[in-house]
């Protein structure tokens, strides 16, 4: 309305903006455009679903592990896989990785171990010395805390020329926080080679999104920043790969940052500690069930004759192996001392704590 009124008092448009919409696998597994070069390589697109598989299996044993009081509060992924290895595919070794809590998918495609994720969850900080590039950041629990690090990283990036890229995964509850628009802000004014990750699951715990926002899109959010934001379908692999490889491009290429809006859903509960069954109705879980990002890729894999039942089982084979060995390998893990927590606080321990330090190792006044 009040748009309409300035159209007829005659007053000059002095910017308009568009906000795209990125997919092209159908939820039936059908194309419904040209897709990306890259998805002519049945081997990577073979290596996408497995990772997917992966991670769903892992999720599983996961939260087998935290029922039975062998792993502290975890967060699934179910039905948002395709968002992490989507994104992580189409970054560099050298490039660095800000993930939230629900990222494990990235992490675990950038070589971080399936026991050093459980390590981690199950309260032992070891599991923040993973196996990826070192120079990734841990998990972020803290919503949107890990913004403000992206771009400061960014920024390093850019004073030291060098040709890298900083990737911040955050979900949707996310971009209602000051941290994430400071973040936004501060990039599209230095240009930083940074590339912020929305995953809009529809659900910032409880509250849904409508509660959260009176935007149409969350992409839009990065145009008062000063750049691209993109809407992408969060459940089609293919294309959360290909608008990665266009984002983390464009900022490596000095062309500032991006914003990625990947539209999933969260079919499972917040974490272990959340019943989602007591703010959304189970026909509404239902309903996206028909959008599963892996279901979705592997019947285009059956349609092309690419996958077969047998391949099926033998991944799913292969998936359980793998991670209960994992498993296993971190049951086995003995505890840390108590005295260890003092570690890693000070380059040299003040008098008081070193005290303390001595009477949890039960060493007296040594």
């Amino acid at each position: 309305m009040a748009s309409q009124r300035m159209a007829d008092e005659g007053l000059p448009v002095i910017a308009r903006f568009e906000v795209h919409r990125r997919n092209y696998l159908k939820s039936d597994g059908s194309i419904a455009r040209p897709v990306p070069a890259f998805a002519s390589d049945a081997n990577l697109l073979l290596s996408l679903y497995r990772a997917m598989v992966l991670l769903r299996h892992f999720d599983r044993k996961a939260v087998a592990l935290q029922h039975t009081g062998r792993l502290g509060t975890y967060a699934v992924s179910l039905g948002q896989e395709a968002v992490s290895v989507g994104i992580a595919s189409a970054m560099r070794e050298e490039d660095v990785l800000l993930p939230s809590y629900r990222d494990n998918g990235a992490l675990l495609w950038r070589g971080v171990k399936l026991e050093e994720i459980l390590l981690f969850w199950g309260g032992d900080e070891r599991g923040n010395q993973f196996s990826g590039p070192v120079h990734d950041f841990p998990f972020c629990v803290p919503v949107g805390s890990q913004a403000p690090h992206a771009a400061g990283v960014a920024y390093a990036f850019k004073l030291r020329r060098e040709p890298r890229v900083a990737v911040c995964m955050f979900g949707d509850g996310a971009t209602s926080k000051g941290d994430v628009y400071e973040a936004m802000n501060f990039a599209g004014v230095h240009k930083l080679p940074v590339v912020f990750v929305a995953t809009n699951n529809q659900w910032a715990i409880s509250v849904p999104l409508r509660l959260q926002t009176g935007s149409e899109t969350l992409a839009q959010k990065a145009i008062a920043a000063g750049f691209t934001g993109e809407q992408v379908d969060g459940n089609d692999v293919v294309a959360m790969s290909a608008a990665a490889e266009a984002a983390v491009a464009a900022a490596r290429d000095g062309k500032g940052p991006r914003f990625i809006e990947a539209v999933t859903y969260r079919l499972g509960d917040h974490t272990t500690s959340d019943d989602a069954s007591r703010y959304r109705s189970a026909d509404e879980v239902q309903m996206h069930w028909k959008e599963d990002p892996i279901g979705r890729l592997r019947t285009f894999f059956v349609d092309k004759r690419m996958w077969s039942k047998a391949d099926e089982e033998q991944l799913a084979a292969d998936c359980h192996e793998r991670i209960e060995a994992a498993t296993e390998r971190y049951l086995a893990m003995a505890p840390r001392q108590p005295e260890t927590m003092f570690d890693h606080l000070y380059a040299d321990l003040p008098e008081a704590y070193a005290a303390q330090r001595h009477e949890l190792a039960g060493e007296g006044d040594a």
